[in-house]
This record gives structure tokens, C-alpha cells and sequence, in this order.
């Protein structure tokens, strides 16, 4: 009883700092266009842009080092979640590899990138992290994780094997700020009714 309540209040502490990180990185216009850079140092702005060669590699470091993982971090950037993979945490982060996504039908991961589709794409994407630093086997303890996306998952334990929302985990990558468990398919979040 008392873990559940650790989890539930470390859940809700990850969810408000979400919530607080993306009502305070909503990016800033500039009125003169006469300079790209200019923009683009705007678009920039965040703890997901400060060069650090000293601490050990974020959520959000690893998957941009992993040439595994390059559309998972074109999706992240599409959505605008940088900021949200570099906080404290600690994060896991249930990391689809590309060919997770080349698994997807035809066309989605290139409707899914489109401007318009942000926010679709974003709650996917937050369907793929929780708050905590929990290695595989722990993992096996838990049949429901609460995901940032406000939803939960499934946690299935197959001989050895452990499936979150019917993605196997093939590796676990420990970082700065929690863990990134690589996983073969892309979590899709249910759909509310």
C-alpha cells in the first residue's frame, strides 16, 4: 500500500513538472525575420540545448547518440519534448527503435510529423515515459505503469522477457537522469472513450 502511494505521488510530481515545463517553454516569436539565426536561437532555448561533456549522457543524450533511435529523436523534436527528457526525473523512457516505426502502417510516422499533429503525437510519445529508474527485472513486480501521458500500460513478464504495453524490452541503458529500456515496437496509447 505504501509503494503504491510512493508511486502515485512520485507519478503526480512527474505529471505537474510536465505540465509546469511545457507551460514554460511554449516558444517565443520573434517579429524580425531578417535573421534565421536569430529564430533559431529562440526555438533553442531549454536545458535540451546546453552542451555538457562532463555529466553522464540524459534519456534525451542517449537516444540522439543511438543511430537506432534517429526517428524516435526526429519525433521528439517534432513534438517539442527536448526540455521534458533532460529534467531531473528520474525518467524511464521505453525507446522504440527505427525499425519499430517502419513497422507502423505505411505513412503513419510521416502524418504523425506533421506540424498539425503535434499534440497527437506528442500524447504518444508521452505514452512512452514514466517517472522512475526501475530496471528490467524490477519491472517484472508490476502488471500497470502510469505513463506522462496521463495513461496507463500494460507490464507483461514472458519467461524472461518483460513487455511494456506489448513492447519488449532488448535493452536497458542507465542514464543521468533514469533509464532508457529500448524497446521493439512503438507503445500505442488506447484510445479513450
Amino acid at each position: 500500500m505504501k509503494t503504491t502511494t510512493k508511486f502515485k505521488l512520485l507519478f503526480s510530481s512527474f505529471s505537474m513538472l510536465l505540465l509546469f515545463v511545457g507551460c514554460k517553454n511554449e516558444a517565443k516569436t520573434e517579429t524580425d525575420t531578417t535573421s534565421s539565426t536569430a529564430t533559431e536561437v529562440v526555438e533553442k532555448q531549454g536545458q535540451a540545448f546546453i552542451e555538457d561533456d562532463g555529466s553522464t549522457p540524459n534519456v534525451l543524450q542517449i537516444a540522439i547518440g543511438s543511430p537506432d533511435h534517429t526517428t524516435l529523436v526526429a519525433a521528439v523534436q517534432a513534438a517539442g519534448l527536448e526540455n521534458a527528457l533532460v529534467n531531473a526525473g528520474p525518467l524511464m523512457v521505453f525507446a522504440p527503435t527505427n525499425e519499430a516505426f517502419e513497422a507502423l502502417p505505411e505513412g503513419t510516422v510521416g502524418n504523425l510529423l506533421k506540424p498539425e499533429n503535434k499534440d497527437a503525437l506528442a500524447n504518444i510519445l508521452k505514452h512512452h515515459v514514466t517517472a522512475g529508474n526501475y530496471s528490467k527485472d524490477f519491472l517484472k513486480k508490476f502488471k500497470k505503469l502510469g505513463q506522462a501521458n496521463d495513461q496507463n500500460t500494460t507490464v507483461e513478464v514472458k519467461g524472461e522477457d518483460v513487455y511494456v504495453g506489448g513492447a519488449k524490452i532488448i535493452a536497458s541503458v542507465k542514464a543521468g537522469n533514469g533509464i532508457v529500456h529500448v524497446v521493439d515496437k512503438v507503445i500505442i496509447p488506447p484510445t479513450e472513450e
